[in-house]
């Protein structure tokens, strides 16, 4: 009896596995791009090395046996030094993690080693898709763990012929000789596909019934980080904290990644171009504007651990607008909040600092992943109401020395220490009080028209000249700047006209997606403004550089037009699926999963109303057309259609038979369809009753097709045709028996 399919040799299931184990070192690495760790020496050395060896299986037996007993030592004391150096275990133990994915990837391994690869590639995984709540997380664990079963299979084939044991260190094995051309035929011949097919069939089963008791399940907020958050320092990428400081040259660059998504229960309520507000600066010294010490300490005092948050805002009566925010998390820990707000709620509890004085809300230590938050009841109309400031103004100046005292509201006054600094900014706050309306919202679009006369708009600020205030300096000089010299100008000029101000910093403006409507804020939207005081319980938003020269800014009014066609980019449409993926995975709470459920069922009840339309639609068109008159075309298109069935069946029929004996020269071992025919045969002539009365040399004749060499085989169709008619006469013999 010949054997129906070849197996692979012990080298060839030791290429096979070491192939599949490297590839999984190469995927469990490249998932530490979705971490913002400084991991980039250990993860390239580990991917070089994962790739060398897999391309070269033959190069690790060319390291000395002193490596081998080095390793452990290094990467022992390379974690150590980097836990005491950096203070921070989870960035350190991903490290040692990658050193150890190196060394197991570039070295000849047991079955134990070959479980601590996939160990280790677990954990990077696990880690990144904790931290980073991406979307590429789903693709990454799905890929890990078919990778993981097809790598157990082989490595449990590998130790059932005795090939699991690993090359002595300093020689080459045998099997580093396969060439990949000789794999990828053995392989492609002795692979079942019919079973390969099953095993897909069987893991795609099993991960959309797992994705199904995902969606079903209620659970909490997955994208805090769990405890992990408490071992990584995150820091922001963007520059807001509580300091703007103006006394330095600086370039900003700009970054298209995208900071800050925004989806609206109502896209109506969506200014054309809305500021979306973080910090607010209210003290300037030295050419610094930062939030003065009495607040910050406000801020600590003011930290607790909620659910929710409620501002002073009151809303008409009405059905409030939902305000969805997912901050990424290189933003920072400051939310972005539009305005004036009734509430301010988050999945889950957290910990969160309360600045109201300035209308800032912050997390209290930088998010390790997403942060999403909801938001009820907000108005963005350049207004942030502030009852109290009034009160505590006139308070502060009826105080003695009020104005030295560095306190707020005090500090929304103050400027520059040098008299000849405040000297000009006071001739140039009369200057421009002179073509100004009444209030500070006069005074605010009067100053902004002022600097957009002087300066144009670049991203590039010199430094000033040393000993100069910096914002005075450029006033004067008539050069280009940046937003935050812009709106610190503003600032101290409506100061030097007696009106308090404050410099706010946050992003402005965004792209509506036109897939799935909702705001891309990107990080090349940051932006500062400042704010005025008006005397009567209210801050007016004052954004001088909106008509200054060259600043994008400067098109945000003229594309405000267009901004509800959206962005339908292809960049646009990558985002679409990201925001798909916080809304129904990341962000997924009951009424979500109610709206699914509920989309799911009319969906499917949509389907069955249109798939019974068109049964319904199509047996009335053939009722129709069976009732028309009869002529010989219609008749002979209707044999026709009748026959086309029949034929086609028999010609399959009769190109298998034609292939029967075209194949039966086929190569030794190959799959032989002759063989296959003659055993389905035997099978069912000895399964069904009345087989005695079967003729013996038909047997014989099948067993010779199935078993004996081929150049004792019959004819094959004879013989097929021997089987059949046997078979139909037992049939009827056993009808007959059945009928007495």
């Amino acid at each position: 009896m010949e054997r129906r399919r070849p197996q692979l040799s012990s080298d060839e299931l030791q290429r096979l596995r070491w192939t599949l184990g490297n590839l999984l070192a190469l995927l469990a690495v490249s998932t530490v791009t979705l971490l913002d760790i400084d991991v980039g020496i250990p993860a390239g050395l580990a991917a070089a090395a994962a790739l060398a060896a897999l391309l070269r299986p033959g190069w690790p037996a060319r390291l000395p046996p002193l490596v081998h007993r080095l390793a452990f030592p290094f990467v022992v004391a390379v974690f150590a030094w980097d836990l005491y150096s950096n203070g921070e275990w989870l960035p350190a133990v991903i490290r040692l993690d990658l050193w150890l994915l190196l060394y197991r990837s570039a070295t000849y391994r047991r079955k134990r080693d070959d479980l601590q690869l996939i160990v280790l590639g677990l954990f990077l995984v696990m880690v990144a898709g904790v931290l980073s709540v991406s979307m590429a997380f789903a693709a990454q664990i799905l890929g890990f763990t078919a990778l993981t079963l097809a790598y157990l299979f082989a490595i449990t084939l590998a130790e059932g012929m005795d090939a699991g044991r690993p090359a002595e260190p300093g020689r080459r094995p045998a099997w580093a000789d396969v060439p990949w051309s000789r794999l990828a035929r053995r392989l492609r011949a002795a692979a079942d596909w019919r079973l390969l097919g099953l095993g897909a069939a069987l893991f795609a089963g099993v991960v959309a019934v797992s994705a199904l008791l995902f969606l079903s399940i209620p659970r909490f907020q997955i994208d805090s980080g769990l405890f992990l958050d408490r071992f990584i320092t995150k820091k922001s990428h963007t520059g807001f904290s509580e300091t703007i400081r103006l006394g330095e040259g600086i370039d900003i660059q700009q970054d298209n990644g995208v900071a800050l998504r925004v989806d609206v229960s109502d896209a109506s309520q969506v200014p054309d171009v809305p500021y979306w507000r973080m910090t607010a600066l209210d003290e300037y010294r030295d050419g610094v504007f930062r939030t003065s010490r009495p607040l910050r300490a406000d801020l600590v005092l003011h930290t607790q651990t909620v659910p929710l948050v409620r501002d002073r805002f009151r809303i008409p009566p009405g059905p409030p607008v939902l305000w969805t925010f997912y901050l990424e998390a290189d933003v920072g820990r400051y939310l972005p909040i539009g305005g004036p707000f009734t509430m301010l709620r988050f999945r889950e509890a957290q910990e969160v600092q309360a600045l109201e004085a300035l209308h800032v809300w912050t997390l209290r230590n930088e998010p390790v992943t997403m942060t999403a938050y909801r938001i009820e009841g907000m108005r963005d109309n350049g207004l942030l109401p502030d009852r109290r400031f009034g009160a505590l103004l006139d308070a502060a100046r009826a105080g003695p020395g009020w104005a030295a005292g560095g306190r707020y509201p005090a500090t929304t006054l103050e400027l520059p220490g040098r008299p000849q600094d405040r000297e000009r900014l006071e001739r140039w706050a009369r200057e421009i009080a002179a073509g100004a309306q009444a209030g500070a919202a006069g005074f605010g679009a009067a100053a902004g028209r002022w600097l957009c006369e002087r300066h144009g708009y670049s991203l590039r600020a010199a430094s000033p000249p040393a000993g100069s205030d910096p914002v005075v300096a450029w006033l004067e000089s008539g050069r280009p700047g940046h937003c935050e010299l812009f709106a610190a100008s503003a600032a101290l000029l409506a100061r030097a006209a007696g009106i308090p101000s404050r410099v706010a910093a946050g992003f402005k403006g965004g792209d509506w997606n036109g897939f799935e409507n909702y705001f891309m804020v990107r990080n090349s939207h940051a932006h500062a403004w400042c704010e005025l005081y008006d005397g009567h319980g209210n801050w007016v938003r004052i954004d001088p550089v909106a008509g200054a020269a060259g600043t994008p800014a400067a098109g945000a009014a003229a594309r405000a037009g267009s901004a509800r066609q959206g962005d339908r980019s292809w960049r646009a449409r990558l985002d679409s699926v990201q925001i798909l993926w916080y809304r129904r995975i990341v962000n997924f709470d009951q009424r979500a999963q109610v709206a699914l459920a509920q989309s799911l069922r009319e969906t499917a009840k949509g389907v069955g109303t249109r798939l019974r339309e068109w049964v319904r639609a199509s047996g009335a068109r053939g009722w129709r057309w069976l009732r028309r008159p009869w002529d010989l075309s219609r008749f002979a298109g209707a044999l026709a259609a009748a026959g086309a069935v029949p034929a086609l069946w028999l010609a399959w029929r009769a190109g298998r038979a034609r292939g029967w004996w075209r194949r039966a020269g086929g190569k030794p071992g190959a799959a032989d369809p002759v063989r296959r025919e003659a055993g389905r045969w035997l099978s069912r002539l000895s399964a069904g009753e009345g087989r005695e009365t079967v003729p013996p040399e038909t047997v014989l004749a099948l067993q010779r097709l199935r078993y004996g060499p081929r150049g004792s085989w019959p004819e094959p169709r004879a013989v097929f045709r021997l089987a059949k008619r046997a078979l139909r006469e037992a049939k009827r013999g056993r009808s007959a028996v059945g009928s007495q």
